[in-house]
């Protein structure tokens, strides 16, 4: 893997001080069209944009991390793709880490690419991170893991997803000891984040809140020192006072999406949208009046 850059943070170390700072709490950026409509935006790319700008403004200062769902950007072409250029650049401007939901995979050259127009410093997509899909085996992941780790960049690889169909996939086991398919990928992934500095590595897992983790064989241990994207807080059924039952040990560790339980106070105005990620970010107990630290974590 390559060399990190010196003098600056990695990911894992810049993701513990968002954490630290703000709280679990990630905040979706899902324009999807029930939800533009309901905000009295136009279903197209311009729409998008003044979605995506407001929920970053609303998001600034009150939360660390935010999420993009790329394909709801995706489904307005080139025009989709700049929006989310503007948008990301603004939240990255905003101090905010941003998480690139595009769930990228593949092999050779070809994952080359991907992990050059994300996480490659200066390109156009830049993020903060990028989830990963591991169906093509792990280890085609390389290329995003080298580049995440060169340029201090991190990466979240599906593991237990929150969405039912996948728990036959995920669950399945590899060998005759009975490891799960998910619990390979998190040995992959550990693996990759022995040497990191801090607490974090910048290899992280997807791990959905609504599933049973530990049947899945992701045990506290196993998820040792590895940064969680946890959806399925929110709309999708989970609470912020689950976060302790649901990932005991590891709870540190968790940035805690949630998209429409926020998004859907957009309708009413700013005011509101940002009111609504105050009081989803207090029910996390990370909300502190008057003292949200200025600066960036990025």
């Amino acid at each position: 893997m390559s060399e990190p850059q010196p003098g600056r943070p990695g990911f894992g170390q810049r993701l513990r001080a968002a954490l630290d700072a703000y709280g679990p709490l990630c905040v979706g950026i899902d324009p999807h069209e029930a939800l533009l409509h309901a905000w009295g935006v136009d279903a197209s790319a311009a729409g998008v944009r003044e979605f995506g700008l407001r929920t970053v403004e609303a998001a600034a200062g009150r939360v660390g991390v935010v999420k993009p769902q790329v394909a709801f950007f995706e489904r307005f072409g080139a025009a989709g793709f700049a929006v989310l250029e503007e948008v990301m650049a603004a939240a990255r401007a905003a101090g905010l880490l941003v998480i690139a939901d595009a769930k990228r995979g593949d092999i050779g050259t070809t994952m080359d690419g991907y992990a050059a127009a994300w996480l490659a410093p200066g390109a156009p997509l830049e993020c903060d991170a990028l989830t990963l899909s591991p169906y093509l085996g792990t280890d085609s992941l390389h290329a995003a893991f080298s580049m995440a780790t060169a340029h201090e960049k991190g990466v979240f690889v599906l593991a237990a997803t929150s969405n039912p169909e996948a728990s036959t996939l995920q669950r399945a086991r590899v060998d005759d000891e009975g490891e799960s398919v998910a619990e390979s990928v998190a040995h992959d992934v550990a693996a990759r984040n022995i040497g990191a500095p801090g607490s974090l590595g910048p290899i992280g897992l997807v791990v959905g809140a609504t599933v049973d983790r530990r049947a899945y064989g992701l045990s506290d241990i196993v998820l040792a020192g590895t940064p969680i994207l946890a959806p399925g807080f929110g709309a999708q059924g989970a609470e912020p006072g689950d976060l302790q039952r649901l990932f005991g040990y590891v709870a540190s560790q968790v940035v805690a999406s949630e998209s429409r339980s926020i998004l859907a106070a957009g309708s009413a105005g700013d005011a509101a949208l940002a009111r609504r990620v105050e009081e989803r970010a207090a029910l996390y107990g990370a909300s502190q009046s008057g003292t949200v630290r200025s600066g960036t974590v990025r």
